[in-house]
C-alpha cells in the first residue's frame, strides 16, 4: 500500500500531538460535509493512532478494506466509519444546528 508523504506525516504527528485539533477538524468538516476532507484527516489520524494495520484491527476490519474506505474515492459504510471511529476512541454525535 502507498506511504505517507511528508505533509501528511506531519499532520499525523500534529494530531498524535494534539488530539483536540483533530477533533476540531473531524467536526468542522461534518458540519461542512466536506466528505474527501474528512477522509483525508481520517486517514492521518489512523497513522497518528499506529497505522492502517493496528486500525483495521481494532475496527476489525481488514486492512485493504481499511485502506479503500479512507481513501478519496472512499464512501465509507456508516458501520464502517463507526467501527473506525470507535477504534480511535472516538464516537459520531448528532447536534442541533445553533439556529434551529
Amino acid at each position: 500500500m502507498s506511504t505517507l508523504s511528508h505533509d501528511d506525516e506531519a499532520m499525523a504527528e500534529l494530531y498524535r500531538r494534539d488530539p483536540g485539533l483533530a477533533l476540531e477538524h473531524l467536526n468542522a468538516l461534518l458540519e461542512n460535509g466536506d466528505q474527501a476532507r474528512l477522509l483525508t484527516v481520517l486517514r492521518h489520524l489512523t497513522h497518528a493512532f499506529g497505522g492502517m494495520q493496528a486500525v483495521a484491527q481494532q475496527a476489525q476490519l481488514n486492512t485493504t478494506q481499511l485502506y479503500r474506505t479512507l481513501s478519496p474515492k472512499g464512501n465509507p459504510a456508516l458501520s464502517s466509519l463507526l467501527a473506525i471511529l470507535r477504534a480511535m476512541g472516538l464516537r459520531l454525535a448528532l447536534k442541533s444546528p445553533p439556529d434551529a
